[in-house]
C-alpha cells in the first residue's frame, strides 16, 4: 500500500544548450554580494567561467570567490568557507561544478550565520537550521549526484575517517540550477562513467526496498531502462547530445526526492561506499560500484521478488523455466556486465582499500533499516572483504 507523504520541490531548472543565459535573470530576486563556489579550476580552462563571471558582473553583482572545493569536500575546506562568507558578507552563494561542489556549497549555506559546529550539528546529530541559511544557485559541470534538485550534502571529516550526509529541508535546495548537458563534454571519460553509476546506484537505492507495486517503482524501471540506454551510446560517443542531455535529465529525477515517494529506501551501498571513501578518498560513484554487486548478492534472498522484477523489467531477462532466484541472479549477472561494459571500479582494492583497512571501515559503515536485510557488523566486514577479494 502506498503511504501517505509530503512532496515538496522548490528547485526552479532551466535546461538545455546555452542554458546559462538565464543566470542574469534568475539572479535577480537575491543580494548584491555574491560568494561564487567552484573545484580545481577546470571552469577556467573550459570558459565556463569567463562567461558566468561576465553575467554575474553584468548583473550589477559583486564577487568573492572560494575555490578549491575538492571531489570529497572536508571540514576544514567547509570551516575555510564559513571564514570567506562572513568576511565578504555573503548574500548568495553560485556553485558551478559537480555534485560536491553542489554538496558544499549547501552546507557552506547552512553555516555562515551558526553558531554550532556545523559537523556535529548538522552531519553528526542530523539537526536542521535553526540559524539564518543563505540562498544557493546551481551551474552544473557534472552530472550524477542530483544534488542540484535535492537537499543533499555530504561531508568528509580526515582527522576520525568519516564521511557523512545530511538532506537538508526544502529551504536549502538550490533556488535555481542551470543545466547545459554540452557543460559536461569535457569531463574525464572516468568521471563520466562514475557519474552515471552513481546516478544508477541513486535509482537502486530507493528501487530495492519494499514489496509495494506503486508507481515510484514503474517511474525508477523507466529511469534505469533510459540510463542504461544512453550510457551504451555515450561511452562510443562521449559527444552524442542525445544520450548525455538523457543522462543529465536522468540523474536530476534520480534523486530530486519524487521517486523516494511512498518507499522505505535502503541507502547501504552509500553507507558502505561513504566508508570506503573516508579511508581512500576514492571517486564517489566508484566507491558505488565496487560495493553494489557484493552487497546486493548479499541481500538478493531476503527480496527475491524485487530482483526478480528488476531482471525481468530492467534488463528484459527471460523468466521461462526459471525460479525466482535463478532470473533475480540472472539480472544480477546482465548488471555486472553492463557495469564491465562502462569501465567502473568492480573491487575496493583498485581504488586503494588494503585488509588492515577493512575493520576501520566496518566501524564508518552507518547501519540503515530501510533495505531488506538489516546487517550485523560480521556482514558489513563480508561484504567489505568480497569486494576487497573480487576480480
Amino acid at each position: 500500500m502506498l503511504g501517505n507523504f509530503t512532496y515538496h520541490n522548490p528547485t526552479k531548472l532551466y535546461f538545455g544548450k546555452d542554458a546559462i543565459r538565464n543566470l542574469k535573470s534568475a539572479l535577480a530576486p537575491y543580494g548584491k554580494r555574491v560568494l561564487l563556489v567552484y573545484g580545481g579550476g577546470s571552469i577556467k580552462k573550459n570558459g565556463i567561467y569567463d562567461r558566468v563571471i561576465s553575467i554575474l558582473h553584468e548583473a550589477g553583482k559583486e564577487v568573492y570567490e572560494d575555490a578549491g572545493v575538492m571531489p570529497n569536500p572536508t571540514t576544514d575546506k567547509l570551516a575555510e568557507g564559513i571564514a570567506r562568507a562572513r568576511a565578504h558578507g555573503a548574500e548568495f552563494i553560485l556553485a558551478v561544478g559537480g555534485g560536491s561542489v553542489c554538496d558544499y556549497a549547501k552546507a557552506l549555506a547552512a553555516s555562515v550565520y551558526a553558531t554550532c559546529d556545523p559537523w556535529e550539528e548538522y552531519f553528526v546529530n542530523q539537526n536542521e537550521p535553526t540559524c539564518k541559511t543563505l540562498p544557493v544557485g546551481c551551474v552544473l559541470t557534472m552530472v550524477g549526484t542530483g544534488s542540484e534538485m535535492n537537499g543533499g550534502s555530504v561531508i568528509t571529516n580526515p582527522a576520525i575517517k568519516q564521511k557523512n550526509a545530511h538532506n537538508f529541508k526544502a529551504d536549502l535546495f538550490p533556488r535555481f540550477a542551470i543545466l547545459d548537458p554540452t557543460y559536461t563534454y569535457t569531463l574525464p571519460y572516468e568521471q563520466m562513467v562514475a557519474g552515471i553509476f552513481d546516478i544508477f546506484s541513486h535509482v537502486c537505492e530507493q528501487y530495492f526496498s519494499g514489496e509495494d507495486d506503486n508507481t515510484s517503482d514503474y517511474l525508477m524501471e523507466g529511469l534505469l531502462r533510459s540510463l542504461i540506454h544512453s550510457s551504451r551510446i555515450a561511452v562510443k560517443d562521449p559527444l552524442d547530445y542525445e544520450a548525455r542531455s538523457n543522462i543529465m535529465w536522468t540523474a536530476t529525477w534520480a534523486l530530486n526526492t519524487l521517486v523516494s515517494r511512498g518507499k522505505a529506501t535502503d541507502w547501504m551501498v552509500h553507507m558502505f561506499g561513504h566508508a570506503v571513501s573516508a579511508y581512500t578518498n576514492a571517486t564517489h560513484g566508484m566507491t558505488l560500484a565496487a560495493i553494489s554487486l557484493p552487497y546486493y548478492r548479499h541481500i538478493l534472498p531476503y527480496g527475491v521478488q524485487k530482483f526478480k522484477r528488476f531482471a525481468v523489467n530492467v534488463f528484459d531477462v527471460d523468466a521461462a523455466g526459471k525460479s525466482d532466484e535463478e532470473v533475480a541472479r540472472e539480472g544480477l549477472a546482465a548488471l555486472e556486465e553492463w557495469m564491465r561494459t562502462l569501465g567502473v571500479a568492480m573491487d575496493i582494492a583498485s581504488l586503494g582499500a588494503t585488509e588492515d583497512m577493512i575493520e576501520g571501515m566496518a566501524d564508518a559503515t552507518f547501519i540503515n533499516e530501510g533495505g531488506y536485510k538489516i546487517l550485523s557488523r560480521d556482514e558489513v566486514v563480508a561484504i567489505l572483504r568480497e569486494s576487497l577479494l573480487a576480480k
